[in-house]
């Protein structure tokens, strides 16, 4: 093995985590100066959203978002504080915390939708034609299998 990437190899490597850093940011930006919410704090209202009963374990959540566990507890803690995620234990397990969203955080949610798949459209999709885009999502899939929503 090579102990240096090639000219390919490292564009495309960095070209990924300049693209990745520098949409989160906007998308980020764009969703605190709109509706005071961070891109971490849409990502777990939307999940839970997308749960049964609008409810995951906190164990759950933290499997399908993008935050350290540290990290999603204050997040956790921050929308519980705004009355958008509510906190429940389970009767039958005293250790299992449950994040359930409010019908506050669903009407959050709903405008934030809106600005977050604009943002998308225009720092992402919107900048590359249909077969550019089937690439990027064929070769991202190579690495990471096929998305399924979760």
């Amino acid at each position: 093995m090579e102990a240096k990437l090639s000219e390919t190899e490292l564009r495309a490597w960095q070209g990924l985590l300049h693209a990745h850093h520098d949409l989160t940011r906007k998308l980020d930006a764009e969703l605190r100066t709109e509706h005071r919410l961070s891109f971490g704090a849409y990502d777990v209202l939307l999940r839970l959203a997308r749960a049964p009963g609008h409810s995951l374990s906190m164990t759950e959540l933290a499997t399908r978002v993008m935050l350290s566990p540290s990290g999603l507890t204050r997040l956790v803690d921050q929308l519980v504080d705004r009355g958008l995620v509510q906190r429940d234990r389970v009767e039958h397990d005293a250790r299992v915390v449950m994040a359930r969203l409010t019908s506050e955080g669903r009407r959050v949610l709903r405008g934030a939708a809106g600005t977050h798949l604009r943002g998308i459209r225009a720092h992402f999709t919107g900048r590359l034609t249909e077969a550019q885009l089937r690439n990027v999502a064929s070769a991202l899939e190579t690495i990471t299998g096929p998305h399924e929503p979760h």
